[in-house]
């Protein structure tokens, strides 16, 4: 369904079908995940699949708001309501109705807006600045961030209720260290779509290379990963890509492999070994599955996976 989301990976697939299922409805959506693992693009999918797929998409990332203009982007203004206003301007909000809006790195909205968000939310009204009247949208809001809302709560930067009101599903992003088993696609994708938007021949993965790409870290998601195939499809158009062409950055940052547990002479049931840790993690966080997958290194979504995979209640 979502043809711009590509992956076959358990923890993936579980994301993609939940995602069908929001889709066709008109629920606020709270997107979480990594930089770079593709918020942006799960949103667009949702509103492309959506009943208002023919509406207006409005994208607005709250991190490049300026604060003295951030309410007149999102609200609008009206002529002379602070200096260099010197027309009407409808805001975001406005520009979205019918539609959809994506409010990408939501963390970052200042506390006064958040609130002035939360009542839009509550009643479906805006009020540009320096207006004395207000106006009655129907906009749907997808939210994303990469931050962890409940620490920045804690810290006295995020309400609480505008969390709740936005957390209606959370849809969370595997990092792609955690779906490595999408590697293979996502290149293959992507040195295609590169080849035919250069007009040049595809570049293959030799096996020293994809060893080399399956130890890396990817601190910047599948992101890091397109921009590599860029790279490699304009600079050895055609070729066979092995460890030695892959980027000096990229190869000293994959991590070594080191033993983190000794395995005895005769050997383990893996299965008791997880089910364990999952158990142990669990009871660590009182059940608190976010911060129990964040322990186990795992996104929440495979953590979910795992404890229906093994009947962990």
């Amino acid at each position: 369904m979502f043809e711009a989301l590509i992956g076959q990976s358990p923890n993936f697939e579980a994301l993609l079908r939940s995602a069908s299922m929001v889709a066709a409805t008109d629920v606020t959506v709270l997107i979480v995940g990594e930089t770079g693992t593709g918020k942006e693009v799960l949103a667009s999918a949702l509103q492309q699949h959506s009943p208002r797929s023919d509406k207006p998409f409005i994208t607005l990332n709250c991190a490049a708001l300026p604060e003295a203009i951030a309410e007149s982007e999102l609200f609008g203004h009206r002529k002379g309501a602070f200096t260099g206003a010197v027309s009407n301007q409808i805001g975001r909000l406005h520009a979205a109705d019918g539609g959809t809006l994506f409010l990408d790195e939501v963390d970052s909205l200042p506390l006064p807006l958040q609130a002035k968000l939360l009542r839009f939310l509550e009643t479906g009204e805006i009020q540009p600045v320096g207006d004395t009247h207000t106006l009655t949208v129907d906009v749907r809001i997808i939210a994303a961030t990469n931050a962890n809302l409940e620490d920045k709560i804690a810290r006295g930067e995020f309400r609480r209720d505008l969390f709740y009101r936005l957390n209606v599903v959370p849809l969370e992003i595997p990092p792609l260290r955690d779906r490595l088993g999408d590697i293979q696609l996502l290149l293959t994708h992507f040195v295609k779509r590169f080849a035919a938007d250069h007009n040049l021949p595809v570049v293959n993965f030799g096996k020293s290379a994809m060893s080399r790409l399956h130890a890396y870290p990817w601190p910047g998601n599948v992101r890091e990963l397109r921009n590599v195939c860029e790279r490699l499809s304009i600079l050895l158009a055609g070729r066979i890509i092995e460890e030695g062409n892959l980027p000096a950055e990229f190869i000293n940052r994959a991590p070594a492999q080191k033993s983190i547990f000794a395995l005895p002479e005769l050997g383990i049931e893996l299965e008791k070994v997880e089910i364990d840790l999952i158990q142990q993690a669990l009871t660590r966080t009182n059940g608190n599955r976010s911060r129990s997958a964040r322990l186990l290194g795992i996104s929440r979504d495979t953590l979910l996976y795992r404890m229906q995979k093994y009947g962990i209640s």
